[in-house]
């Protein structure tokens, strides 16, 4: 994953993903933001082909300073990268 100062969309993107891999590798993480969002197992395969998608994930760690954190140390990630794809990203509402 790039960790240089620039950021673009793609960037953002790819840390977006790596976000959602996290959340999804432990059930508890998975379940919380399942249910932040109104989606279930069956229904987040449709709700992540969906704009705003990735965003909203980001928005999701955002909204934890700490499970932020977390996801930035697993993944060797500056806080202020994952920061920046959430500014870019961020303010997704996935539907449903």
């Amino acid at each position: 994953m790039h960790t240089h100062r620039n950021l673009d969309k793609a960037v953002a993107e790819e840390v977006a993903v790596a976000a959602l891999a996290f959340l999804a590798a432990d059930t508890e993480r998975l379940g919380g933001f399942l249910a932040a969002t109104g989606l279930g197992p069956e229904t987040i395969r449709r709700a992540a082909r969906e704009p705003g998608f990735l965003g909203a994930v980001l928005d999701y760690l955002a909204a934890d300073e700490s499970l932020l954190l977390m996801f930035a140390a697993n993944r060797g990630l500056d806080p202020a990268l994952v920061a920046r794809a959430h500014a870019l990203l961020g303010s997704g509402h996935p539907a449903g």
